[in-house]
């Protein structure tokens, strides 16, 4: 879902001023507000159902059609910046992965029905694998028909040059399971140069014995494998048409649109891909004749034109921005904006990340998770449909969550516990004035955060030297080993309903290397043992050893601060059809989308 990341960088305008979140009841007629309609955990574990896996009937095409879906017209796209990659193998954070279910495919995908219930199937694929050799093998048949915007035919090697492309430098921000579970941790030295000096690897890993079929084989069994590849970090690059670096700006395109123009950080233009064939996919429609996105609007201005529902707004969509938390009560007691609304819990969990190489003591990590006050933060976010105070860093959209478990008492102090903060820093020995360098995103949402993290740790003694990076590049900054920050807030979900989603890439001591998403750079010779052994586990025994690794992360070495847990509410034009929360992207789905009068 990931993304974010699926890293989260869903940004959320400043509205800490006390009460302005306070959804109060208003005379105006229009008003209808006495319920409160926000999601609960409840909500969140219905998210959490069983994936089934598709075989060849559910992946053939076309998609079953949207109830009074029409054809033709161009949807607005309100964003407050630019899409972070446009590469499939960089994309590892929630807009691109929103965005990537219009121009790209891979060999699986996620069908979701008007439940929100989650079939993985075929894509260009057939069906969603079949797996032999006890799982350590598995096999894929490519569908006829599938070609790119120039009208190449995809082929096996295609998919070869896209896993291949994966383990070069040019590829450095994107998922790394499938590369992972092929070659190891250390899989760049596999195929340093990728495909791109002629080498490959060999095919007791990877095997395409003929144009439509392609074999991985794994050194363990790899029962996710279908769920991984219908990650957008996995989706195609057709040899012909890589160009490495600058593939980032000017992507091919295998889904129903592809992009006709783009201004770097001003607007991108979609129109339809003719060589896409319905009959091919059962995820995607291609009812509207383009998307127009303009990567300018902030999130107070996107949400005010949605209120106002006039001219161009009427056809506008929210991206993966959120209603603006200033304007939240607004939305939420007018009775016709609030129908325009969607809502869902997300996957995703804010966390304090402390960087182990530079904040070395626990009693000091310690004391900043209980002094952070989450309440606050959750506030700042939209309140109770923005988001809940966390006790854990593991997401109530994940199966086994459990609601109890609350080791820094944040759910019996969701403002904080300055007074036992302060205790720890003394133990510590921690002078007055000591100085903690802050990096934050210059989102909306990081210059709420940072507001409140800097106030809050002033309380208890230290001066926060604030440091903003630039939304569009904020993982990737903070995601390099040497970089020169002690903490800074990262929003983790599931990337597919598996804790091993969230722990494995978070947390094992063999992810840290610049691009990976262990952002604490926590080594743990005890969790990685645990990680180990529950990789090799069926899943009803995995998930006890899931939880006493996540216990043993929280408890014994902290790299990370449980904050909240986020939700989701967006707003849409009144001219929008098919408008519904998607399970899979925690946002607007995209694939349904169309104009009732185009």
């Amino acid at each position: 879902m990931t993304p974010i990341r699926t890293r989260n960088v869903r940004a959320i305008a400043v509205a800490i001023v006390a009460g302005s979140l306070a959804l109060t009841g208003c005379s105006d007629s229009k008003k209808d507000n006495s319920k409160d309609t926000s999601k609960s955990k409840g909500d969140a574990a219905a998210q959490s159902k069983p994936v089934a896996y598709g075989d060849v009937q559910a992946s053939t095409g076309p998609a079953q059609e949207v109830t009074g879906a029409k054809p033709g017209g161009t949807i607005n796209v309100y964003m407050q910046s630019d899409l972070s990659h446009m590469d499939p193998g960089q994309i590892y954070v929630s807009d691109a992965g929103q965005f990537a279910n219009l121009l790209h495919r891979g060999l699986t995908n996620y069908q979701e029905d008007d439940k929100g219930n989650l079939t993985v199937v075929g894509d260009i694929a057939t069906d969603s694998g079949k797996s032999s050799d006890g799982g350590k093998t598995w096999t894929y048949t490519l569908k006829d028909g599938v070609k790119d915007d120039q009208g190449n035919v995809i082929t096996s090697a295609d998919v070869r040059h896209t896993v291949e492309r994966l383990y070069s430098k040019v590829i450095f921000d994107g998922p790394t399971y499938l590369q992972n579970w092929l070659s190891g941790a250390d899989y760049r030295k596999a195929l340093p140069d990728g495909p791109y000096k002629g080498k490959h690897l060999p095919d007791t890993v990877l095997e395409t014995p003929d144009a439509k079929t392609v074999v991985f084989h794994f050194a363990k069994p790899q029962p996710d494998l279908p769920q991984a590849l219908a990650m957008a970090g996995y989706g195609i690059v057709p040899a012909k048409r890589d160009t490495k670096e600058g593939y980032d700006k000017a992507p091919a395109s295998l889904g129903p649109y592809k992009i006709s123009d783009y201004k770097s950080g001003k607007s991108l233009t979609l129109v339809k891909n003719d060589q896409w064939d319905p009959k091919t996919d059962s995820v995607r429609h291609q009812y509207v004749n383009g998307y127009n996105f303009t990567t300018t609007i902030d999130q107070a201005s996107q949400t005010k034109r949605l209120i106002a529902d006039q001219g161009d707004a009427k056809n506008a969509i929210q991206f993966t921005d959120s209603v603006d938390p200033a304007q939240l009560s607004t939305v939420i007691g007018d009775a016709a904006a609030k129908k325009r609304t969607i809502q869902g819990y997300q996957p995703y969990v804010w966390q304090m990340s402390f960087n182990l190489d530079r904040m070395k003591d626990k009693k000091i990590r310690d004391a900043i998770t209980y002094a952070i006050p989450s309440q606050s933060m959750v506030q700042a976010d939209g309140g109770r449909y923005g988001g809940e105070v966390a006790g854990g860093l593991m997401a109530p959209t994940l199966p086994g969550f459990d609601p109890t478990y609350d080791p820094f008492g944040k759910l019996k102090k969701p403002n904080g516990d300055p007074a036992k903060a302060k205790e720890l820093l003394k133990e510590a020995g921690v002078k007055e004035g000591t100085k903690l360098t802050y990096a934050y995103s210059n989102s909306p949402r990081g210059q709420a955060q940072m507001v409140i993290i800097k106030d809050a740790l002033k309380k208890i003694g230290f001066d926060v030297q604030a440091k903003e990076i630039d939304r569009a590049s904020f993982y990737e900054q903070i995601g390099k080993v040497k970089n020169p920050y002690d903490l800074y807030m990262t929003g983790w979900g599931q990337d597919w309903s598996s804790p091993s989603t969230v722990i494995t890439p978070v947390y094992d001591g063999t992810q840290v290397a610049d691009g990976a998403s262990n952002y604490s750079h926590i080594k743990d010779t005890e969790v990685d043992a645990l990680i180990q052994k529950a990789l090799t586990q069926q899943p009803t025994e995995a998930a006890k050893t899931w939880e006493e690794a996540h216990h043993l992360i929280i408890e014994k070495v902290n790299p990370a601060a449980p904050v909240y847990y986020s939700k989701q509410i967006q707003l849409y034009g009144s001219n929008i059809g098919g408008a519904r929360y998607s399970t899979e992207s925690s946002y607007i789905d995209i694939n349904d989308l169309f104009l009732k009068q185009p």
